[in-house]
C-alpha cells in the first residue's frame, strides 16, 4: 500500500496548484460579488491545460487517465473556489461518466468529444419539487411515441440549469412505479418543450447556475435514451464517482481554509507576538489539519480502489459524508482563527464557510449517505417507506 503520489502525479498536482493561484484566484472576488458564471472565461484555459475530460478515453479527446488524476485537479481548484472547479468537476466526474460507462458507441462519439473541449457541458437532472432524497418518487414522465420520447414534468435545484448544453434527465417510463420504471435520457438545451425557471439565489456558491427544468410535451429523439427503464442501479452506480467529486469539493474548500489560517496565524500579531504562538490557535490548526488529512485519505481510497471504473457505494458514501461535515467544521474553526476579520467579506473565510454548507445537501444528503453506509455494511437495503 503506497500513500505517496508518483512523480507524474506530483508534477500534475503542482501544475494545477500554480495555475489556480496565478490565473484563477484573482478572478474569485469579482465572481463572488457579481455572481457571474465564469465558464466562458476559463474554459479555453482549462482545455489548454488538459483539465477537461482527464479520465475520459483518449479516442474521444480525453486524457485517458484514471478518476484519481481528475480528483487531484478538482481538489486544487476547489481550494481556490468550488465555482472555479465546477467545469472540471462536470467534465470528469459528472454525468458524462454515465455516457462513458454505459452509453452506446454512437452516444459516446456524440457527447464525449464536446465535453473534452468544453464546447458542451452536461448536467444531471434528478431532484424534483416532490422527490429529492426519495428519488424513486420522481414523477417526470417519458412516453415513447414513434421515434421520439415525450417528456412532461419538472426538475428542481439543477446545478447548471439554464446554462449547461445537455442534461441527463432521470425520468419514469410507462407509468411503472418505483425504481424499476426509472431510466435516463439526454435532453439538449434548445429542445422544443424544455424551458427553465428563474435562477436560484443561494446562501453560497455564487456563480454556480441553478434553476428548474420544465418539460411540457418535450420531444426527445429515441437515440438519446442512455439508460432504459429497469437499469436504475446503473444510474446510481455511476453516481458513486460524482459523490467522490462532491467530497473533493468539500476537501478543497477546507484545505483552502486551512492554508489561509496557517498564513494568517503567522502574520497576525497579538500581545506582541504572532497568534500561532498561542496554544489555543495551535489546537485549532492541528484539529483542522487532522480533519483535512482524514478526508483526503478517504477520498483517495475510494477513487484509487475504483481504478478506471466506479467506486463502491460504501467507500464513496463514507468519503462524501465525512468530507461534507468536515468542511463545515474546518471553515468554522478557520473563522475563529481569523476572529472578526474572518466574519468580514474582505477576507475569503466567510465565503468558504457558506460554500461548504451546500455540498452536504447536493448529491445525496449526509443522512442518505449514512443509510448507504449502513446498508453496505449489513449487505441489505432498508425500505424507508
Amino acid at each position: 500500500m503506497d500513500f505517496q503520489l508518483n512523480e507524474e502525479q506530483r508534477i500534475f498536482k503542482k501544475m494545477v496548484h500554480d495555475f489556480a493561484d496565478q490565473r484563477l484566484a484573482p478572478l474569485v472576488p469579482a465572481l463572488e460579488k457579481s455572481g457571474e458564471v465564469l465558464d466562458h472565461k476559463v474554459m479555453p484555459l482549462y482545455e489548454e491545460m488538459g483539465l477537461l475530460g482527464i479520465c475520459l478515453p483518449e479516442r474521444f479527446g480525453g486524457g485517458g487517465q484514471t478518476a484519481f488524476e481528475a480528483i487531484l485537479a478538482i481538489e486544487e481548484l476547489a481550494r481556490v473556489s468550488p465555482i472555479i472547479a465546477f467545469p472540471v468537476f462536470e467534465t470528469n466526474v459528472g454525468p458524462i461518466r454515465v455516457v462513458d460507462q454505459f452509453g452506446t458507441e454512437e452516444q459516446k462519439q456524440r457527447f464525449i468529444p464536446p465535453a473534452c473541449t468544453g464546447e458542451k457541458l452536461m448536467a444531471v437532472a434528478m431532484t424534483e419539487p416532490g422527490a429529492g432524497s426519495a428519488l424513486t418518487d420522481l414523477s417526470t414522465k417519458a412516453v415513447l411515441k414513434g421515434d421520439h420520447f415525450v417528456l412532461n414534468g419538472q426538475k428542481r435545484f439543477i446545478s447548471g440549469g439554464g446554462h449547461s448544453d445537455l442534461y441527463l434527465v432521470y425520468v419514469r417510463f410507462n407509468e411503472i412505479k418505483g425504481a424499476k420504471g426509472i431510466g435516463g435520457i439526454v435532453v439538449e438545451k434548445n429542445t422544443p418543450g424544455l424551458s427553465f425557471g428563474k435562477q436560484e439565489e443561494f446562501m453560497g456558491l455564487q456563480g454556480m447556475p441553478s434553476s428548474d427544468l420544465i418539460f411540457e410535451d418535450c420531444l426527445v429523439p429515441q437515440e438519446n435514451l442512455l439508460i432504459p427503464q429497469g437499469d436504475f442501479a446503473k444510474l446510481m452506480q455511476a453516481f458513486d464517482v460524482e459523490r467522490c467529486g462532491n467530497a473533493t469539493m468539500s476537501l478543497g474548500i477546507a484545505w483552502g481554509a486551512l492554508e489561509a489560517s496557517k498564513k494568517y496565524a503567522q502574520e497576525r500579531v497579538a500581545f506582541g507576538k504572532p497568534i500561532c504562538e498561542f496554544q489555543a490557535i495551535q489546537f485549532l490548526l492541528a484539529d483542522m489539519a487532522m480533519k483535512v488529512e482524514a478526508a483526503r485519505l478517504l477520498i483517495y481510497r475510494a477513487v484509487t480502489n475504483a481504478g478506471t471504473g466506479l467506486p463502491s457505494v460504501f467507500e464513496s458514501s463514507v468519503a462524501k459524508c465525512f468530507s461534507n461535515e468536515m468542511a463545515k467544521e474546518v471553515t468554522d474553526m478557520a473563522l475563529q482563527v481569523f476572529g472578526g476579520y474572518g466574519y468580514s467579506k474582505e477576507y475569503p473565510i466567510e465565503r468558504m464557510l457558506r460554500d461548504s454548507r451546500g455540498w452536504p445537501l447536493a448529491g445525496g444528503t449526509v443522512q442518505i449517505q449514512r443509510i448507504n453506509i449502513a446498508g453496505a455494511m449489513l449487505g441489505r437495503r432498508f425500505n424507508q417507506r
